[in-house]
């Protein structure tokens, strides 16, 4: 028999040490869990967030909705499915998300945010389900129009993200660049959550970053190491 939940009051503070806390793969795990389980309970969520400070529960809110949109999107697959690797350095990301900026005018954290939900940094190494490569998960025939030197290289995949937003419409209209990355309602909506989380505090790149990669698979999620 399963064990009950912790109760609400319970997980709100948890969530507010760990926000507070310095930023740490063990603190950002604890909020990654948390944010797991508001996810897949939509009434807890609710109770868990109103007991949040308004900064942090604006945050919490985008998170678990952001996921909640993003696991419509995608059937769970089997752990043997997935190849992982590190995720380059966070300084050296971020400074590539800034020389795509400079040179496109796509703004940092939307490139941030995107790759962020299509490798987790570029640690899921597996082509997607539809064929797409590399850690910005481009396929084939759009990395031919966009890419410049090989589809797994952050640097380059990162630079041709940016190419490819900036002629479907960003920086003006963020949300028609991102229907053409994806053409769906919710991976835009989930997307510019974490663009915006970002936006409002570059810590929460750094949170993103820390978390470990956690997976979704048809028995439940899996930590991958």
């Amino acid at each position: 028999m399963p064990l009950p939940p912790p109760p609400p009051s319970s997980l709100a503070k948890q969530l507010i040490r760990a926000d507070a806390a310095p930023v740490s793969a063990d603190s950002a795990y604890v909020i990654q869990r948390i944010e797991l389980r508001l996810s897949d309970d939509p009434v807890l969520s609710t109770r868990v967030i109103r007991l949040l400070p308004a900064r942090l529960a604006r945050d919490v809110a985008d998170d678990v909705i952001a996921h909640r949109e993003l696991v419509g999107l995608a059937r769970p697959r089997r752990v043997k499915v997935f190849r992982v690797g590190p995720a380059l350095a966070a300084e050296k990301l971020r400074a590539y998300y800034a020389e795509a900026q400079q040179r496109s005018g796509v703004r940092w954290e939307l490139l941030a945010a995107i790759n962020f939900v299509e490798t987790d940094f570029g640690r899921v190494r597996q082509p997607s389900i539809h064929g797409a490569l590399g850690p910005m998960q481009f396929m084939p025939s759009t990395w031919e129009l966009y890419g410049r030197g090989d589809v797994h290289d952050p640097h380059a995949a990162i630079l041709a993200a940016a190419r490819l937003l900036r002629a479907a419409g960003a920086p003006q209209d963020e949300a028609a660049a991102l229907y053409h990355y994806n053409p769906s309602a919710a991976y835009i909506d989930a997307v510019q959550r974490y663009a915006r989380r970002i936006r409002r505090s570059e810590r929460a790149f750094l949170q993103y970053y820390s978390r470990p990669l956690v997976v979704r698979t048809p028995t439940g999620y899996r930590l991958l190491r």
